[in-house]
């Protein structure tokens, strides 16, 4: 037997092909290995459910081709742990067909991405960022759904600005009802692309900019100040002009971290909602956009909104008729019309109002502090009211009771009219620029328990002679001097002979 060559090239050849082998084998195991370890980290980051970033949930069974342009499959919701042990199914918008790309209509992927997440518990929908959504006004109803959703918004919702998306007119936008323990968190943006609306609004309207009358003692009977007139718009947009988000008839909601923005009127609104917290948003439209309250409330109790930025063109927030239990604090005001209770009392009717606490709150640039307004002919009651720790700053006229309120110039005089008593101001200082104080109450149901404690209020600048503080039967006492005096404040009780109040039928 011949002994082996080792420098033949026939044996040269059999090494090289053992060699080969070997590695091409170690090789399959390592990409074996990383694909398991690449399907874990996938496996694992979904179900941390941190929404659409790039991540996509696929079955065990499919090798997800990373060369693909898109994957449009819809994909199965998303599961996260939660801190009490249950888990949280998440539905992002992205797969159920949404473009996100500001000009594509995104409103049927919303409304498969809700009717999905409705029908599981403490679900989270999510509206991821990077993206511009073009929703048209939708309903999120709450009627079959499971409690405790979340509406996770991080990107941008905006409202379409063409007026065949709003048919003869609507009152809202983007609405929520019938739930319980609905929230809106995240750092995303709603924006209702007003200035449609508003560059649309006829030039003669008037506004309530004007200076508030003060009423002739030759006449008692009061005229008093006038807000733009919502008429018929004169181009192409309807003349009902939609609140940007509203809740309605839901409890335990939460709205928490968004910015709402350039509403074509009210930004948020709650009516006949119960428990209800607002916090760490902000609001944001020009100083001159007409009618855009920053929050709206109605008919709703036992709410509280704190750290909060309101700028707008209306009220920052506006109480009305149903409200009780309301408990504001911490919020920065301005540009916009102050925080106001009313208009109370419209078309002769009831309204009540009732344990309203505003305090550690700050006002800039705005018409008025703190306000309460009722109109001629109402009836019902304003009580229990708590004004305490305002900062203004160049406010026109910082505190006003306005039992003659009117948003136009056709008002006639009545007889009776809402209840206003148990108000109190407290530590209200800082300065004005047209008059400190304005108390224009009713002649036959005058204001009653008006109470005012550290009141400091400064012309912006002095020697301007501007309007002296004004009191028309206006009943209280004054807790500390203040600064102007205000010594048209009557001391006590009006006389007997005055209309009776119907603050009763409000179950006080």
């Amino acid at each position: 037997m011949s002994r082996l060559n080792l420098k033949s090239p026939a044996f040269i050849i059999l090494i090289a092909l053992v060699v080969w082998s070997s590695s091409h084998a170690t090789c399959s195991a390592r990409r074996g290995s990383q694909w398991k370890q690449s399907k874990a980290t996938q496996a694992s980051l979904t179900r941390k459910g941190n929404g659409h970033l790039g991540w996509q949930h696929y079955q065990d069974n499919h090798v997800p081709n990373l060369m693909q342009e898109s994957y449009t499959t819809q994909r199965e919701p998303t599961t996260r742990q939660l801190l009490n042990g249950a888990n949280s199914a998440t539905f992002n918008v992205l797969d159920y067909g949404a473009k996100g790309d500001g000009k594509s209509d995104d409103t049927q992927a919303f409304e498969a991405a809700w009717a999905a997440a409705c029908k599981v518990k403490v679900s989270t929908m999510v509206v991821p960022s990077g993206s511009v959504f073009v929703v048209k006004p939708i309903s999120f109803s709450g009627l079959n759904c499971e409690p405790n959703i979340v509406f996770q918004l991080d990107g941008k919702i905006i409202a379409p600005t063409s007026s065949d998306a709003w048919g003869s007119g609507l009152l809202q936008w983007l609405e929520f009802t019938k739930l319980k323990g609905i929230k809106i968190s995240g750092k995303g943006i709603i924006d209702g692309q007003g200035s449609v609306w508003w560059n649309d609004l006829p030039t003669d309207t008037t506004t309530e900019e004007s200076e508030l009358i003060v009423p002739s003692a030759k006449d008692s009977n009061y005229s008093g100040s006038s807000e733009l007139i919502n008429s018929r718009l004169s181009g192409n947009m309807p003349s009902t002009k939609p609140t940007a988000l509203r809740f309605y008839g839901s409890s335990d909601v939460t709205v928490t971290g968004i910015t709402i923005q350039n509403s074509p009127q009210t930004h948020l609104k709650f009516d006949a909602c119960t428990t209800v917290q607002v916090f760490d948003m902000s609001v944001a439209s020009p100083a001159d956009s007409p009618n855009t309250d920053g929050i709206h409330l109605q008919n709703s109790q036992d709410v509280v909104i704190h750290n909060t930025n309101l700028a707008c063109g209306d009220d920052c927030v506006s109480i009305q008729t149903g409200c009780s239990g309301i408990f504001i604090h911490n919020v920065n005001c301005g540009p916009g019309h102050g925080i106001s209770i009313g208009g109370l009392g419209k078309d002769n009717t009831k309204a009540c109002v009732s344990n309203i606490t505003v305090r550690d709150t700050t006002m800039h640039n705005t018409l008025t502090g703190v306000r309460i307004k009722t109109w001629q002919g109402g009836s019902g009651l304003v009580q229990g009211i708590m004004f305490s720790n305002i900062q203004v700053s160049e406010v026109k006229t910082p505190i006003v009771i306005d039992q003659f309120y009117c948003d136009g110039s056709k008002c006639q005089n009545k007889t009776s009219a809402v209840d206003v008593s148990g108000i109190s101001y407290q530590n209200i200082k800082g300065t004005y620029t047209v008059k400190p104080v304005h108390f224009a109450c009713s002649d036959s149901l005058p204001c009653t328990g008006i109470t005012l404690t550290t009141i400091e209020l400064k012309e912006l600048q002095e020697g301007n002679q501007l309007n002296e503080p004004f009191c028309w039967q206006t009943y209280g006492e004054l807790k500390t001097t203040t600064v102007p005096p205000i010594d048209c404040l009557q001391v006590g009780k009006p006389s007997s002979n005055r209309v009776h109040s119907n603050g009763d039928s409000c179950g006080t």
